[in-house]
This record gives structure tokens, C-alpha cells and sequence, in this order.
């Protein structure tokens, strides 16, 4: 299968008083036609960042791509000039922004926002527009959603809010929607059905979906594949059945045992990760995790380890994930 969009040792630098930053450092990954993709890792690891890029959404300066191929569709984003890639913002690509408050224009009506990249990408009247984003909203699953045009952002609850931003993401069609952390703000029950719609959506309407988060509990029933990153490069990859059945990299076991879970007895402790993220203006020689990693060795400290298959489908950059190949998390 023919990868819909297909990103190759991306690097994202910023500069800063501090020193300059490689927010993403060789980051490669895939997504195919209609699939769903997460991308996992702590605040910091270069997660949203890479999403950005995507998008050329990177703001010019302190940030700049300086280096990689992201090809959507066959093509090289990154050699497209701005009426280009304004082309393929919602007409080709949809976004779902992190918080839809600071996301939703606050002074315009929810139909205008709705509205606007249709008339502009799609060439309809101001009355097929409105046609369409009622049809949207009741895709969503929003309750009278006439009335909801005339609506501004504060009249929505959170989760009525994140709907509409998953209806604006769908309004041109695109074959790709990327979600960046799509469920942060809301609560448990909420945060399932944004989920459980986002995902329906995507099997009916045959959209591919890049779920950006910082949890691997969220997307464990939703993602066909899982990319776990930490300070900017990719540590582990795989199907998303074979990355929970057997974690293969430190950092991802202790991602999965820091997650709450019901075969655990009532009132065990988790298991956090020591240490804080890093520094990404003083990344320790060799592997980033090293500081923090209960399997460090002089190897670890000494050199980096590369992203090597331990399986099909399956990727680690540890030395030790021959020995970790198969060990469940806690």
C-alpha cells in the first residue's frame, strides 16, 4: 500500500537565548489511506511539533524545518510555496488544534468559522455552505444544529466545542485530519466519546487520522499503529496491539505503567518514570534516556542507539531491547 503521507528524517530547530533546540531530530514516520495513527510521548518530546511541520504551521522565526521530506500524496510539502500550502490546509489536510477555546475565533459566529474554508476551498454559495455545515453537525452528533450557527464559542460546552472542530476539520473532505491532543481538556466520559466518534468517523467517511497525545491509555482500543517519541526522535514503533502486548523500549514500559488499570488491586500506587523530561539544550551523550533508564548501561551513555526492527512491524532504538522484547509492562 501506497503511504499517504510519508515523513523522512525531519529535523525542526529553534533558536532560543538558551542555545538552539532540535525540537525533532530525524523523525520518519507513515501513515496509509484511512488508518489511524498515534503519536505518543511526554510534553516536550516533539510531538506537536512534527504535526506542525506537516502544515508548515511552524512559526518563522525561532523555528524552521532545516532538514527532511514530508510527502503527502507523493509530494514534498516542504517545496511548496505559500499559495501552495494554503491550498492544502483544510482542503487536503484538516486540523484539530489542541484547546478549541483559544482554537475558535471567541468574536465569530460558529457558522462563520464553519463556512468560510468551504466557500473559499470548495467554491459553494454562502446557502450550500450553511447546507453543508448543518449536515456536519449533525455528523458530529451536535442537537439542533441550526441554531448552532448563530451560536459563538462560549455558548458550547467543551466537548460541543471539540465537535465543531472535528465538523471544521471535516468540512473540504480531506483524506487526512491530524488531531493534536484532541481530548485534553475535557473529562473522562467526554474524552471517550470524542474518541469513539473520531474513530467512527474515520471508518465510515475512509479518512486517515493522526492522533497526537501524551497518553498511550487514550488510544490503545483507537489506533492501528503507535510511534512513541522522546526528546524529538522516535524510540519506538509498531502496530498498536504488538506495542501494548510488548513494549520493547524503557521509556514505553514505563509509559504503559504509569497508566491507571483495573486488573491492578484497589489502591496500588503507579509507577511513574524518575527523572523529568530533558533538557533539550543539554541532551546527555549517547541515548536521551539514559538519566532516567533502569537498564542504562556504558554503551547507553557512550552512543546513541539507532531505530532497529525487532519484529514485523516492530521498531526499538534501545540496546536492550532484545531482552525487553516480550517483558509485559507491570
Amino acid at each position: 500500500m501506497t503511504a499517504l503521507l510519508e515523513i523522512k528524517d525531519l529535523v525542526v530547530e529553534f533558536s532560543t537565548p538558551g542555545g538552539t533546540i532540535r525540537a525533532a531530530n530525524a523523525v520518519s514516520y507513515d501513515v496509509n489511506p484511512g488508518e489511524i495513527v498515534a503519536v505518543v510521548g511526554e510534553s516536550g518530546s516533539g510531538k506537536s511539533v512534527t504535526a506542525l511541520s506537516i502544515l508548515r504551521l511552524i512559526p518563522d522565526p525561532p523555528g524552521r524545518v532545516c532538514g527532511g521530506e514530508i510527502l503527502f500524496q507523493g509530494e514534498n510539502l516542504l517545496q511548496y510555496n505559500e499559495e501552495q500550502i494554503r491550498q492544502v490546509r483544510g482542503r487536503r489536510i484538516g486540523m484539530i488544534f489542541q484547546e478549541p477555546m483559544t482554537s475558535l475565533n471567541p468574536v465569530l459566529s460558529i457558522g462563520r468559522q464553519m463556512t468560510e474554508a468551504m466557500r473559499l476551498h470548495l467554491g459553494l454559495t454562502a446557502a450550500q455552505a450553511d447546507a453543508k455545515a448543518i449536515d456536519l453537525l449533525k455528523l458530529v452528533g451536535i442537537s439542533d444544529p441550526e441554531s448552532r450557527l448563530k451560536a459563538y464559542p462560549h455558548h458550547l460546552s467543551g466537548g460541543m466545542r471539540q465537535r465543531v472542530m472535528i465538523a471544521m476539520a471535516l468540512s473540504c473532505d480531506p483524506p487526512l485530519i491530524i488531531a493534536d491532543e484532541p481530548t485534553t481538556a475535557l473529562d473522562v466520559t467526554i474524552q471517550a466519546q470524542i474518541l469513539e466518534l473520531m474513530k467512527d468517523l474515520c471508518r465510515r467517511l475512509g479518512v486517515a487520522l493522526v492522533i497526537i497525545t501524551h497518553n498511550l491509555g487514550i488510544v490503545a482500543r483507537y489506533a492501528d499503529r503507535v510511534n512513541v517519541m522522546y526528546a524529538g526522535r522516535v524510540v519506538e514503533r509498531g502496530g498498536a496491539r504488538e506495542i501494548y502486548r510488548r513494549p520493547s523500549h524503557p521509556y514505553t514500559i514505563g509509559l504503559l505503567n504509569s497508566v491507571p488499570r483495573l486488573d491492578r488491586p484497589r489502591g496500588s500506587p503507579l509507577d511513574p518514570i524518575p527523572g523529568n523530561p530533558p533538557d533539550l539544550t543539554l541532551l546527555p551523550s549517547g541515548c536521551a534516556f539514559q538519566p532516567r533508564c533502569t537498564h542504562c548501561t556504558a554503551h547507553c551513555a557512550a552512543e546513541a542507539p539507532a531505530l532497529l526492527p525487532l519484529g514485523q512491524e516492530h521498531w526499538s532504538a534501545c540496546f536492550e531491547s532484545e531482552g525487553l522484547y516480550g517483558v509485559a509492562a507491570k
